[in-house]
């Protein structure tokens, strides 16, 4: 019989258990250049690799599953050895976090540092794998002829703000040691294939911090540090900044700065699926809940893993992010054993989707970060790596939705037959509904009129992979009294577009 262990109840129990030195330094700051061995510098990022994989695996269970609240302390929350090999195994979509970041990785590896954005989304445009929010939806637009970076543009893709490029970008910081500024272009060129505004800016803010963690062993450094690379009018930045803040205000006390996030910070306005519902994937309250455990985690693992997890919504990908960036600090050798049972059997396996296990991304980190460090003016000397280090700079601004007020979800519930249409007031609008799979090779085609104007002809495929995820949206409209007519070209008895509801959006507060 395999040996079961749940996680402990309580957390002062697990930290006895596997309690690590506090390892913050005082008055740290950002050296010119740090020499690592070849070696520590590998360990730095399998600490990485790993790190993220063992998060999102502890996690799993709970995503999504605990919304708008946190995760009490008596839940309980399995880990046991063999359970990473049994869930990449069993449950491969739940990776789609480290799949997308590996489908990068090969493109770095088949075309070289400098290859061109559209390998990379081609590469994932066209992949086999289940995707979901800005990432299905930059898909659909680069197989639809809308090119990176106005793929993930928040006129072109609803989900703008949400997760997506946040939980994929630790590659760019993994090979990238020491260089946030590196990090950052890397994230301009990819993350726009997805995401814009904050939701571009959580994957350069947690590239920044995996690329100072090969430079610091103080946690709260790297986090205050790694907000430098983010413009300081954003919201991300402000979202952020009050975590740090109230971290100082309630230094023993993470449920109380989780409070004070729920409070001011969760109120989405641009996710279809999170409108009006506790549903929140948006990148800046899920980058909150990253810190949050990061700072009451104090470098400890098993604590940073409980608390980011327990703070709900993607509670699977913010421990894998948070686990991430502590381990690439910690190194692999230092990850404790508790968290490392049964990895050894799974890093020999292909995560599915793709031919990268982490066996091999182990090696092929190592390989892009010399390349990339040499790139930039460091060194290698024999088994030394000299690494200049940056000074984080802020990229440029950028806001979605910026005006757009969600004012009214209307049910609709309805099968799209031939012709539906309704009115509103207001400046925008989304549509959200599905195809129904019974014909998966079903292309639904339609028309999207606006006060009698013809605006769009678009593909609704019955495909999961290659669906749409909304099926209509419009935003910037004129603020007044709009007629909106949805068409089906070529109507199929056997497979049905469901209509959901429909959201509203004013230029004011309703």
């Amino acid at each position: 019989m395999k040996k079961f262990f749940i996680a402990l109840v309580s957390l002062g129990l697990i930290l006895q258990a596997h309690g690590q030195e506090n390892r913050l330094a005082k008055n740290p700051t950002i050296p010119s250049t740090i020499t690592l061995t070849k070696e520590v510098l590998k360990d730095k990022i399998m600490g990485g690799w790993a790190g993220q994989t063992i998060g999102v695996t502890f996690g799993g269970p709970t995503e999504f599953r605990f919304n708008g609240t946190m995760i009490q302390n008596y839940q309980p929350i399995a880990w046991y050895d063999g359970y990473i090999k049994h869930t990449m195994e069993n449950n491969p979509g739940l990776y789609d976090d480290i799949y997308m970041d590996l489908t990068f990785v090969d493109i770095f590896e088949k075309k070289g540092l400098d290859a061109p954005i559209e390998d990379f989304a081609n590469a994932y445009a066209t992949a086999g794998y289940m995707l979901w929010h800005a990432n299905q939806a930059g898909r659909y637009n680069i197989l639809h002829g809308i090119p990176a970076p106005q793929s993930g543009h928040w006129m072109n893709n609803p989900h703008a703000d949400c997760i997506d490029y946040q939980i994929e970008s630790d590659f760019a910081g993994l090979m990238s040691p020491g260089m946030p500024n590196v990090a950052s272009t890397i994230s301009d060129k990819i993350g726009h294939i997805m995401n814009y505004g904050d939701g571009w800016y959580g994957g350069v803010y947690m590239g920044a911090m995996y690329t100072l963690a090969f430079t610091s062993d103080n946690i709260e450094f790297i986090v205050n540090e790694g907000l430098k690379t983010i413009p300081s009018q954003s919201r991300f930045y402000k979202v952020i900044r009050d975590v740090i803040d109230w971290h100082k205000k309630y230094p023993s006390d993470w449920k109380q700065t989780w409070f004070e996030i729920e409070r001011k910070y969760t109120e989405d306005i641009g996710c279809p699926d999170g409108v009006f519902v506790p549903f929140n994937i948006d990148a800046t309250v899920n980058a909150a809940y990253v810190v949050l455990g990061l700072l009451y985690g104090n470098a400890d693992f098993t604590k940073t893993m409980e608390i980011t997890t327990r703070a709900g919504q993607d509670s699977d990908c913010n421990p894998s992010s948070a686990g991430g960036i502590l381990g690439t600090m910690l190194g692999y050798k230092n990850i404790p054993a508790y968290w490392k049972m049964g990895l050894k059997e799974a890093e020999p396996l292909d995560f599915k989707y793709t031919t990268i296990s982490l066996n091999d991304v182990y090696n092929l980190g190592l390989k892009h970060a010399l390349l990339n460090i040499e790139r930039h003016g460091g060194k290698i000397q024999q088994n030394n790596v000299i690494i200049p280090v940056e000074q984080p700079k802020p990229v440029r601004f950028e806001q979605s939705f910026e005006g757009h007020f969600p004012i009214e979800k209307r049910p609709v519930r309805k099968s799209l037959a031939d012709e539906f249409s309704f009115d509103f007031e207001g400046i925008g609008f989304v549509i959200r509904g599905r195809v129904d799979e019974k014909i998966s090779d079903y292309v639904g085609k339609a028309e999207l009129y606006i006060d009698g104007k013809l605006i769009e002809t678009a593909e609704l495929p019955a495909s999961f992979t290659t669906r749409r995820h909304e099926l209509f949206w419009k935003y910037q409209l004129t603020n007044q009294k709009h007629t909106i007519r949805i068409k089906l070209l070529n109507p199929h008895a056997s497979s049905k577009i469901q209509i959901e509801d429909i959201i509203i959006y004013s230029d004011k507060k309703g």
